[in-house]
């Protein structure tokens, strides 16, 4: 059997389009995804507001659209995809992230799926397979909603490089999780490396070809996929194995691949491969070697991590997790709110972001819109730049709003709604 191959890449502003051309080619995606068929760019919004290697960076989505344009795909088969969730808002994240530029300026489709699409239930999507589902049949009894269009769709995903104080990282198989479930994911939670397999199987059985594109420009240690500390580290990953490229990435990050409960179960399950002996490092062996020596995501966690970890799997379980499964679940999002959005990012992401944001990589960000490429990448990122705006106060005045949406878009209140609409008609 031949081995799961990961590619890794060095790169720099001034060649990164053509990098990440090369990073697909190696990493053989033409092989992986189809060219008569629609293909969903899914795009990473962690964090709505811009903060280094949280979310799908810029020039991560121009370089993959811009090879697959060169290599023939039919840009008019191509779409970036966004989900929802009731913390993070998928429109103002784009534009924070200047992702939507990207789309606006190639043409292409830009779909919410929560918002335009139909859903159909996973047992019609799937059948039998949910017999082999290792918790998603308890979580959810009566099944839950998966995207129509995925059915026959490629799927690219373009995560970064980042840890996760649920999962200890996060990257490809994580990236799944908005787009698959809709809403009530937080019921997951307890359960989310079993819910990571889950999700894995499903997309190999739904999509038309799977592949990941992973940035690490900018690497996140720490309590992500928020309030993480930012790192400037220059390497770009691609593999059609969603196992083998998250245990590359953890295994640069200085964790041990196979150690990492989802990872392995994936892997003992045969839906790819997280033992890096067994995963063949094409590109640059020399990035390939590194290892960074995070921290990780438990050493410092933040007020808001420790809660959590407390709710789902410590001694507040059982008096509280009840609750989330109720009415009453929209306190757990307000409170994300207020944490993140309201107090950590406008006190501390300035100071925080501060070293990397001067990097070639920030400035590079912060002219995007100004920057004109040439086929290889951005020979000149400017010397200096403007300051990100949703900072401070103005990111404080933009939580209030972040805060009114998370409440009335939450899925206990919405579907009440939905409900009342329905008896009234």
């Amino acid at each position: 059997m031949a081995k799961s191959q990961v590619a890794i890449l060095r790169t720099s502003p001034a060649t990164v389009l053509q990098d990440y051309h090369s990073l697909l080619n190696v990493a053989g995606y033409q092989h992986v995804v189809a060219k008569d068929a629609d293909t969903a760019l899914k795009v990473n919004i962690s964090w709505h507001f811009f903060f280094p290697a949280a979310s799908t960076t810029p020039w991560q989505l121009e370089g993959v659209i811009r090879a697959m344009k060169q290599d023939g795909y039919d840009p008019s088969l191509i779409h970036a995809c966004h989900n929802r969730t009731v913390v993070i808002d998928a429109h103002l994240g784009e534009r924070e992230n200047k992702q939507v530029n990207v789309v606006e300026a190639h043409g292409l489709r830009n779909i919410h799926v929560y918002e335009t699409e139909e859903w159909i239930n996973i047992r019609d999507a799937v059948g039998d397979l949910t017999k082999k589902f290792l918790c998603l049949n308890d979580v959810y009894p009566k099944g839950f909603m998966i995207p129509k269009r995925f059915i026959g769709e490629n799927i690219i995903h373009l995560p970064t490089v980042k840890t996760h104080v649920f999962t200890t990282t996060t990257g490809a198989m994580k990236n799944a999780f908005g787009g698959l479930l809709n809403e009530h994911r937080h019921w997951t939670h307890p359960v989310i490396h079993e819910t990571l397999v889950d999700l894995l199987m499903i997309q190999k059985k739904i999509h038309r070809g799977i592949f990941a594109v992973m940035d690490g420009t900018f690497a996140g240690d720490g309590p992500g996929p928020r309030c993480m500390v930012p790192h400037v580290k220059n390497v770009i990953l691609a593999s059609a194995d969603q196992v083998a490229i998250d245990a590359v990435a953890a295994k640069l990050m200085g964790f041990e691949p196979m150690q990492i409960k989802f990872l392995r179960l994936a892997h003992d399950m045969g839906l790819g491969c997280a033992d890096p002996r067994e995963i063949e490092l094409i590109g640059d062996q020399s990035a390939a070697a590194e290892n960074w020596h995070f921290a990780g995501p438990f050493k410092k966690m933040t007020f808001a991590s420790r809660m959590q970890h407390k709710i789902y799997w410590g001694p507040m379980k059982k008096p509280v997790e009840w609750s989330l499964k109720t009415v009453l679940a929209p306190w757990a999002y307000i409170a994300s709110v207020l944490y993140h959005d309201t107090f950590w990012y406008p006190y501390n992401a300035k100071r925080v972001m501060r070293d990397v944001v001067e990097s070639p990589w920030g400035r590079l960000f912060r002219n995007w819109e100004t920057l004109t490429p040439n086929e290889a990448g951005f020979p000149d990122v400017g010397t200096t730049a403007p300051a990100i705006e949703t900072t401070g106060t103005k990111a404080l005045v933009e939580s209030f709003g972040i805060l009114g949406t998370c409440i009335r878009e939450a899925p206990e209140f919405s579907s009440r709604k939905r409900h009342s609409t329905s008896r009234q008609a």
